[in-house]
């Protein structure tokens, strides 16, 4: 257990946004875990755990214990008949696996290729991207109580994974920490390429039967040609998520906006272009203070250098009620906003 004081999160968070930890603990190993649940004061303080700080909007200092997660290792657990059971530490780049487990012959990652963040966060935001969610691929976790110090193995129904949710963000939010992730890899390998972008690439190159390498290829240009680079332009990536509503409701808006962009669902409901609403709205390129729009994609918020938490709430919120004016639908926000 290593502990700092007065620990400037900028760098650990990709929207490059200034805050201060006036307590940093980085755990490498669930023993760490321990020793700071056992600790006399850290013990009892409020905890707030950090990955990779690509799912985050800081607005001020931060009084709680910042855990940062450094928990790392990759391996192949078992090779079952029909699956591939991998593991990461929970302190693993999210990219980096997914690469890894490529190289190493273990496909069934690829459409998750270049989501920025950590393996460990992986589950709280259940990432999804190109047709495929990770509790598609999900086995099962390892992870420390932070009140009783006990570690738990936790399986899908646990978890509760929704549409970016899962129950890491409600019951178990701030008293769970990840340690380690399972990913159960089918074998068969089968290309999921059932996404408009990703039927495009078939159509233009004519490799019909694309390896999980081409596939991770392709949705690394993808992303790159619509997404800023964090390291170049600071954002934590999609900013809002696409609603989902009832047949009836995509019908009313169709009435009036008859072409937004919208997807059925398997259960009947329909998901709706959030960035499509946006540009609608006339937001996209749009700067509030330091913060704005992306050019390419009105999904993503930007820090255009210097801005600060409040300046990147403050056009949220604009986007928000421009949004509801037009629609009638209220985004939420994907990142947790501190």
């Amino acid at each position: 257990m290593h502990v700092e004081s007065a620990v400037s999160l900028k760098p650990y968070n990709t929207f490059g946004l200034p805050a201060v930890a006036h307590t940093l603990v980085r755990i490498t190993s669930d023993a760490d875990v321990r020793q700071v649940v056992d600790h006399p004061q850290l013990g009892r303080a409020p905890k707030f755990i950090l990955g990779g700080g690509s799912n985050i909007v800081l607005t001020r200092d931060m009084p709680q214990v910042v855990v940062k997660v450094e928990v790392m290792g990759r391996r192949l657990i078992e090779e079952r008949d029909n699956a591939w059971i991998v593991e990461a530490g929970a302190g693993e780049n999210w990219h980096d696996f997914v690469i890894w487990t490529l190289a190493q012959g273990y496909p069934g990652l690829e459409n998750l290729a270049l989501i920025p963040g950590t393996v460990g966060a992986a589950p709280v935001q259940n990432i999804g991207a190109y047709g495929l969610e990770l509790q598609d691929r999900f086995e099962s976790l390892d992870a420390v109580d932070l009140v009783t110090g006990r570690s738990v193995t936790l399986h899908a129904s646990i978890c509760a994974f929704g549409y970016r949710d899962s129950e890491f963000k409600h019951t178990l939010a701030g008293r769970t920490l990840i340690t380690r992730v399972r990913f159960r890899l089918p074998r068969p390998w089968k290309p999921v390429l059932g996404y408009l972008e990703l039927e495009r690439k078939v159509s233009e190159t004519g490799i019909t039967q694309p390896s999980a390498q081409q596939i991770a290829d392709w949705i690394i240009a993808i992303r790159r040609a619509k997404l800023p680079d964090p390291a170049q332009i600071g954002n934590a990536g999609s900013f809002f998520k696409n609603p989902v509503v009832t047949p009836e409701q995509c019908r009313d808006i169709i009435g009036r906006d008859p072409e937004i962009v919208h997807y059925p669902m398997p259960d009947g409901s329909v998901k709706l272009a959030a960035g499509w609403m946006i540009d609608a709205c006339g937001w996209k390129g749009k700067t509030v203070g330091k913060a704005g729009v992306y050019e390419k994609q009105a999904l993503v918020l930007v820090n255009r250098g210097g801005a600060i938490g409040s300046e990147v709430m403050t056009l949220a919120r604009a986007i928000q009620e421009s949004v509801y004016g037009r629609f009638g639908i209220r985004l939420e926000p994907e990142p947790v906003v501190v």
